[in-house]
């Protein structure tokens, strides 16, 4: 009789401090609340009724569900063990506290680089931890947090029995049962409608994962492989670009044609593969340490009309957004033209050539005859201006090792870097296909006056294999290191040794040619090319896959925070911990213009 008194008040203390538990990790999820808000602030308010009601119930389900998860795996099995009441709730005050600093650090993280608690965000933020921790309030709130949950251990334990018998439990499971479901649902509705008021906070909090109309369907066994990409990535924010408004006052109205090469190597403009090219390079305004935006056409183009690094360029607001050069040198009266060949069908559907008359060429026999089209295309577009113009020409012809039939170049020779056989084959097919490129340009340059701005570059590099998805990912300097000519009415050749990239591009013309005063940083990441650049670090890629160009490393990282460390030559792989400085810099500028 004893004994069963005995496990009766064993089983009753254990239900008593069960209960216990459910309201303890209940406050827990409203405090978890509290400092979520901070996201929200990060992010960007709701601008719509729709936008507020969807985040409401999103952040009760999701940190209540939180602290429920923290409650059943840290201290429920606990209670089971040591039903003692006083162990347990300085031992669960100890546990919600941690989990709350946990919280408010990841809040800190995420405002600043945009990302949630990971080893490698960990390990990048203790790196910087005095520039984040920069307030006494990081000090004094851990305290404050301790002081808080034992009270509520405490309050909670002495009044449970009254709160039981107010019968409120089940009342509050069904609330914010209901309002879990209900913001799951809510989101695979705004997923299936493109509706970015909702879906832009996909990412706002830690450990979420909202259901989308794609989970959805495919659990219901339909197919939705036909949802577009469009439809999936449609994450937004604020954005600032241009911070200011420009202001522009330009002197005189040049002429400015632009030549991006796809695949143009920077070691293989020499006099024998590529000899005007090479003359005319060292009669203008030579960049000896220039580098591409990234590894395909969509990338690299956008940090050169932008002057944006690659991974704004995933952003859904720049789906909309055209880049401040095209705007301003229309708001001066520029007559905009871009020619291209026909398999390069971004630019025909791309805000980034918003504005811009598009000459689509035709090539038969494959991108070379397009090429020769695009050079006849601008040859007799030039002729007929009657206006100052700006002409973007794309050409296409050595991202397919491409030259017309019956072509005859330059003679086999033996490559001036360790290939496999194949690759060799490439290499010198890649020639063949550069000097054919060397001719179109005589072509065409000798029919552009002197007084024309012309800048000649590459979109991108080239790595030797036939496999374009290597090629896109391949982050090594043969294939982001590329040549910049700059020929200027009335000057003279000159060499810049300094390191400079795409991103750059677009601040020089417009300061030196559109007479804008802004500072770049208004609308850019870079900065014009005349002027020296004392940065470490060049940014390369978009953001799911980039490399970080430093003065003695490359470190290339994925969207896993998975990253590898390279030496400049990219041959040897460095055992050694990232140069978090720089890539704090990267990270920061690359969220930049929406923390205005």
């Amino acid at each position: 009789m004893i004994e069963r008194k005995k496990q009766q008040m064993t089983r009753d203390k254990v239900s008593r401090l069960v209960n216990w538990g459910h309201w303890f990790a209940f406050f827990n999820g409203i405090l978890a609340m509290l400092i979520g808000a901070r996201y929200i602030g990060s992010v960007g308010y709701p601008e719509t009724i729709i936008g507020w009601a969807y985040l409401s119930i999103s952040t009760i389900g999701h940190f209540t569900f939180l602290a429920f998860i923290g409650y059943l795996i840290f201290i429920f099995p606990i209670t089971l063990l040591l039903p003692y009441s006083k162990i347990l709730r300085g031992f669960a005050a100890f546990i919600a506290s941690l989990g709350l600093y946990a919280l408010l650090y990841d809040t800190i993280i995420y405002d600043d680089y945009g990302i949630h608690l990971s080893p490698f965000a960990f390990d990048l933020a203790w790196q910087d931890l005095n520039a984040l921790l920069h307030s006494t309030s990081y000090i004094v709130t851990p305290i404050v947090i301790v002081i808080v949950e034992l009270t509520a251990a405490n309050y909670l334990w002495k009044r449970i029995d009254k709160i039981q018998k107010k019968q409120w439990g089940n009342k509050v499971v069904l609330f914010v049962g209901i309002c879990f479901v209900s913001s799951h649902l809510f989101h695979i509705w705004a997923d299936a409608t493109n509706m970015t008021e909702v879906t832009r906070f996909d990412d706002a909090y830690p450990v979420s994962y909202p259901a989308t109309a794609r989970s959805f369907m495919e659990n219901h066994g339909i197919d939705s492989s036909m949802q577009s990409t469009e439809s999936r990535n449609t994450k937004s924010r604020k954005l600032s670009y241009p911070i200011s408004p420009m202001q522009c006052t330009a002197d005189s109205q040049p002429n400015v044609m632009v030549i991006s090469i796809d695949s143009l190597r920077a070691d293989m403009v020499d006099s024998v593969t590529m000899p005007f090219l090479s003359q005319y390079r060292i009669q203008n305004q030579r960049f000896m340490n220039h580098y591409s935006g990234g590894t395909d056409f969509e990338t690299s183009m956008f940090t050169l009309m932008y002057g944006l690094q690659g991974n704004y360029s995933d952003r859904k607001e720049f789906d909309s957004t055209s880049p401040i050069l095209t705007n301003t040198l229309s708001q001066q009266g520029y007559q905009l033209a871009m020619f291209a060949p026909e398999n390069n069908q971004y630019a025909a559907n791309s805000a980034m050539f918003s504005g811009i008359n598009i000459h689509i060429s035709e090539g038969d026999n494959g991108s070379a005859d397009a090429d020769i089209n695009t050079i006849n295309a601008v040859n007799a577009w030039q002729p007929k201006q009657t206006q100052p113009w700006f002409a973007l020409v794309n050409l296409t012809a050595p991202k397919d090792y491409d030259t017309p039939v019956g072509f005859l170049g330059v003679q086999t020779i033996k490559p001036h870097m360790p290939l496999k056989p194949a690759q060799k084959v490439l290499f010198n097919q890649y020639r063949q296909s550069l000097n054919f490129i060397d001719q179109q340009l005589a072509s065409l340059l000798n029919n552009v006056s002197d007084d024309t701005i012309v800048l000649i570059t590459g979109t991108y590099g080239q790595v030797f294999t036939s496999n374009t998805s290597d090629a896109r990912s391949d982050l090594s300097p043969g294939n982001v290191k590329v040549p910049l000519i700059i020929h200027w009415p009335d000057s003279h050749g000159n060499k810049v040794n300094y390191r400079t990239s795409h991103y750059g591009i677009a601040p020089t013309l417009l300061s030196h040619v559109l007479g804008c005063t802004n500072p770049s940083t208004d609308y850019s990441s870079g900065r014009s090319l005349l002027e020296p650049n004392n940065e470490t670090w060049v940014y390369i890629g978009d953001s799911r896959r980039f490399a970080i160009y430093q003065k003695a490393e490359i470190t290339v990282l994925d969207s896993f925070g998975k990253y590898r460390i390279y030496d400049l030559d990219y041959k040897k792989r460095l055992d050694k911990k990232m140069s978090a400085p720089e890539l704090i810099q990267v990270m920061r500028e690359g969220r930049r213009l929406y923390n205005q």
